[in-house]
């Protein structure tokens, strides 16, 4: 039993990198939720921010790592006041769903040394399965984790079948996360 005190002394003081979780918390700063879709054949450009969740990240333990992270709708930003009030009432509907939510259920390595996240995304109640590649860099104090994946914004009631509007959306992940 005299032994059981050495050994958490030990893990405490020598523990082995890789063997704990961090915890991390998202931040605006340095974050960039983006997105692309083609409008009349031109790609419209736009952010989203206000983002907001846990992640939970080891590499040296990859099943215990977990991802729940959100952004708030009526951030929106396409550059044109117009087109964002549209985007948040027609399209989005802001006040009925006021952030969209991405959720791990899997997190593992890939064969090039990135990971692979597979979870589902919620936007406007709607949720799908979504897997994509993407990049961890541990910065000392925070973590950037960067990667994207395609939508089709029709399984998300995001607007109406479009002849000029593409169902296609291509997102783009840059988050900031710092250590608690």
């Amino acid at each position: 039993m005299r032994l059981y005190p050495f050994l958490l002394t030990f893990l405490f003081l020598f523990q082995p990198k890789g063997i704990f979780v961090t915890h991390l918390v998202p931040v605006d700063a340095g974050s960039k939720v983006a997105f692309t879709i083609k409008n009349f054949g031109i790609a419209v450009n736009g952010t989203l921010s206000g983002i907001d969740g846990k992640i939970y990240f080891n590499p040296g333990d990859l099943a215990s790592s977990t991802f729940n992270v959100t952004v708030r709708t009526n951030t929106i930003d396409t550059d044109n006041s117009m087109r964002d009030a549209s985007l948040k009432k027609d399209y989005f509907d802001t006040e009925a769903f006021p952030v969209i939510r991405l959720i791990s259920s899997k997190v593992s390595k890939a064969p090039d040394g990135s990971y692979n996240f597979s979870g589902k995304l919620t936007i406007k109640g709607i949720t799908k399965d979504v897997t994509f590649p993407f990049q961890a860099v541990d910065r000392g104090n925070s973590y950037l984790f960067t990667g994207g994946f395609a939508i089709n914004r029709l399984d998300y009631n995001v607007g109406e079948r479009s002849s000029i509007l593409s169902s296609k959306v291509n997102i783009s992940l840059k988050v900031s996360a710092l250590k608690k």
